[in-house]
């Protein structure tokens, strides 16, 4: 095959979708076993490999983002039925949550409240723009949501969904040391701070690493920062006079 006929059979491919359905999941698999094959660690999350590898393909290619969505929408769509089947672990371990509601509760605002005041504490001390702070208020709830909650209150939605990856990434590798230097052998409580601190990421790696007990408290974590910062961080942005 010449190098015309290569070029032909480019413009055929880079035209259909379903060419970037394809590239996104070879480009995973190829990611988790990176993975493995580096022995697992969280520093090198597969998520976030793929991420750093389906950009450098794109750049390559001069594809941009819109085309490559075409394809990828079905995995986005994909997300929906995912984050609605989290309430089949959580109905199993119901009694157990509904007996800890209060202190999940508790932890869950606490945990909100430490996330918020330090970040917008330390990038408004290092002197970062006002859009920059609103869009790294929300950095630990699930893109969707950090999106959403960073339009709403001034903030820069593409960089709010940005920072929650790289918040994401962050607490998972950091989640096994911080579990070991506390002691911490419970899996519904680590199961719980991966899904407070690192939503997506941390479900994902609660229900991987440590079990369907963590992966549950993990999804219930995600699902009430969410909800909670969701009405609480546009009233407090706006009570320190910092949301629009």
């Amino acid at each position: 095959m010449n190098l015309a006929s290569l070029d032909q059979l480019w413009v055929y491919l880079s035209g259909n979708p379903l060419l970037w359905l394809l590239g996104t999941l070879v480009v995973f698999a190829l990611a988790v076993r990176i993975n493995k094959a580096l022995g697992g660690t969280p520093l090198v999350h597969p998520v976030t490999l793929s991420i750093a590898m389906l950009i450098g393909l794109l750049l390559l290619a001069d594809m941009d983002y819109a085309t490559y969505f075409e394809g990828a929408q079905f995995i986005h769509f994909l997300l929906g039925p995912a984050t609605v089947a989290l309430a089949i672990p959580l109905y199993d371990h119901r009694e157990r949550i509904r007996r800890l509601l209060v202190p999940l509760l508790l932890a869950c605002l606490v945990g909100i409240a430490v996330a918020v005041t330090s970040t917008v504490g330390l990038s408004l001390a290092l002197g970062a723009r006002l859009e920059t702070v609103l869009s790294l208020a929300p950095r630990s709830v699930t893109s969707p949501i950090a999106m959403g909650i960073a339009e709403q209150i001034g903030g820069i939605p593409s960089l709010a969904a940005g920072l929650v990856l790289l918040t994401g990434s962050i607490g998972c590798a950091l989640s096994p040391w911080v579990f070991r230097l506390l002691r911490i052998e419970d899996p519904a409580v680590k199961g719980f701070a991966l899904g407070l601190s690192a939503h997506g990421f941390g479900t994902a790696q609660a229900f991987a690493r440590i079990g369907a007990v963590a992966g549950a408290f993990s999804g219930l974590a995600m699902g009430l920062t969410g909800l909670l910062t969701a009405f609480l961080l546009p009233l407090i942005t706006r009570l320190l006079g910092l949301g629009s």
